[in-house]
């Protein structure tokens, strides 16, 4: 896909507060420093747009970037931080769940492992809470370019076998430093953006 427009919309919080214009949205859900930030510069081909931050936890809200003016990348906060009080995270959580569970633009959810180690218990809560309710998933496994090209389907395996990934449920070898994966997740959002489209009409 050709980006000829993206650009940060809002921080949000809560529903009073999300975008109203009715375009479809694609969440990215995932630990902190998993690469969502950097995965969405290298989706529209920007080099600092979304933030990237080497500190766990930076991303505390739910931040829209505006896409082509026909689809938003909503970028939820990260998981499995340390240095974050119980309270902030249970906080987190009720608004990130509340979106997830009613948001009727959603689309789509990508859900981001690091393909350099097994997917964590959190991974693998949150994995299986999206298919509790059903929705619609891609995993996307991060940092190829970390790790030697012929270890890659080992550790896509393992991805594969610690989520017991769904066959419905299409999993992306992804890597923001060399574009890796870019066309496919492409592929990914606009089949499941154009199946919405269907439905609706």
């Amino acid at each position: 896909m050709k980006v000829d427009q993206a650009e940060f919309v809002i921080s949000a919080v809560g529903p009073s507060q999300y975008p109203e214009d009715a375009l479809p949205e694609i969440a990215l859900a995932g630990r902190s420093n998993v690469g969502k930030s950097s995965l969405i510069n290298r989706m529209i081909q920007r080099k600092a747009l979304a933030r990237t931050s080497s500190k766990p936890g930076k991303t505390q809200t739910l931040n829209f970037y505006r896409i082509n003016s026909s689809l938003y990348f909503t970028d939820l906060p990260g998981y499995g931080y340390a240095n974050v009080s119980k309270a902030q995270r249970e906080k987190w959580g009720k608004f990130i769940e509340e979106y997830l569970m009613t948001r009727e633009h959603l689309k789509l959810v990508l859900l981001l492992v690091d393909l350099r180690h097994p997917p964590s218990k959190d991974d693998q809560m949150m994995y299986d809470w999206l298919c509790h309710f059903d929705l619609p998933i891609c995993v996307v496994a991060t940092k190829a370019d970390k790790l030697p090209k012929n270890s890659w389907p080992k550790q896509l395996k393992q991805v594969k076998q610690t989520l017991l990934v769904r066959a419905d449920h299409p999993v992306v070898l992804f890597s923001s430093e060399l574009g890796l994966g870019k066309d496919e997740l492409w592929g990914q959002i606009f089949k499941h953006v154009k199946l919405a489209e269907e439905e609706t009409e």
